[in-house]
């Protein structure tokens, strides 16, 4: 059996280091293209050199998020390697492209039926789209079978679990080993706010301008790894904070396993502090993982400061939060179901 697997950014960067070494147990063989979505070095080739990930065969290199510059590419890509699957991952530009480039080859969808109710996002509009088009929808939980059930989406359904768990197992002890970062940036466990913003919406000049008024108003200390984007749009003069540049993800996971608080509009970062048993303040007015916000351990404030800083005063893991996403070993079921539906 022979899969395609589309890529684009960091989140799928990070599940697809576990879902390869699954397909290669597997006897699967994987072809991997590199859609280019995410083409700062930071952003993009920092995953290959630390996850250990195969290196793509096709580099689209295209330095765009548009889906329609991507299709091209991975037309001729399926084209020439007659895949049996087209998989792709999540919610980006990059996993629209790789379902509407797939032709007649079936899709398989990796974090199928996830819902944040809200058209205004990219997102959103992305994985409805891509949910419609996959043969084979891999669910992370089942109020995601739920819905795509409440939808009449067609394919097949398989509650898998959550690929970014599996990755959380089997790196954060290595990044609990390897990474310094602590020690580089001088922060202290547990003494420290960790901030990512990421999401168009987000990098706004007005939205971002209410959020960078709460950050400045807290008083713990703060590290913010910077998207470029949101690097960019950040609002003139002086502010409580310095932006640096991004992180590789043994880094990462070493500093978000021991913040205090995470204030991020990742939707990978939310589910990460909730491994963590960190708690969350999201800066967006919905989530596509509501779980964690009706557990208690993410607060969702859009873009009120007020609302802000009083999250991440109030900032607690609740003691009795259950286990969500699955068990780690997603990427293992997903190998399975691609041998079992196989068209």
């Amino acid at each position: 059996m022979r899969v395609l697997s589309i890529v684009g950014n960091r989140p799928q960067f990070i599940k697809s280091a576990p879902l390869s070494a699954a397909l290669r147990d597997a006897q699967i063989e994987e072809i991997v293209l590199h859609t280019g979505q995410h083409y700062d070095r930071e952003l993009s080739q920092v995953f290959y050199d630390e996850l250990g990930l195969a290196e793509p065969r096709y580099r689209l290199s295209l330095r765009s998020a548009d889906p329609a510059a991507m299709l091209p590419g991975i037309r001729a890509a399926v084209a020439a390697e007659r895949p049996d699957w087209v998989l792709v991952y999540g919610d980006t530009n990059s996993t629209l492209a790789g379902a509407q480039g797939a032709g007649e080859v079936p899709i398989a969808h990796v974090e199928a039926g996830l819902r944040s109710f809200d058209a205004s996002m990219p997102e959103e509009r992305n994985r409805i789209a891509v949910d419609r088009l996959s043969a084979l929808l891999l669910c992370p939980d089942e109020r995601s079978a739920r819905q795509l059930e409440l939808e009449a989406v067609p394919g097949a359904r398989e509650v898998v679990g959550d690929v970014m768990a599996d990755a959380n197992r089997l790196f954060a002890p290595i990044a609990a080993t390897r990474s310094q970062i602590l020690g580089r940036l001088g922060v202290a466990a547990q003494r420290f706010l960790l901030v990512t913003l990421h999401r168009e919406a987000n990098a706004q000049p007005a939205r971002l301008g209410r959020i960078v008024e709460g950050l400045d108003r807290l008083d713990e200390p703060l590290v913010f790894p910077a998207h470029p984007r949101t690097r960019a749009a950040l609002p003139a003069g002086r502010h409580r904070f310095e932006p640096s540049d991004p992180l590789g993800y043994l880094d990462f996971s070493a500093l978000s396993s021991q913040a205090r608080v995470i204030i991020t509009d990742s939707g990978g970062v939310q589910k990460e502090a909730y491994w963590h048993r960190v708690p969350c303040v999201t800066t967006r007015p919905s989530t596509e993982w509501v779980d964690t916000v009706e557990a208690g351990a993410n607060v969702l404030v859009d873009d009120d400061p007020d609302a802000l800083v009083a999250a991440v005063s109030q900032a607690r893991f609740p003691a009795e939060a259950p286990a969500l996403y699955g068990d780690g070993y997603a990427a293992g079921r997903i190998a399975v179901a691609l041998y079992a539906r196989r068209p």
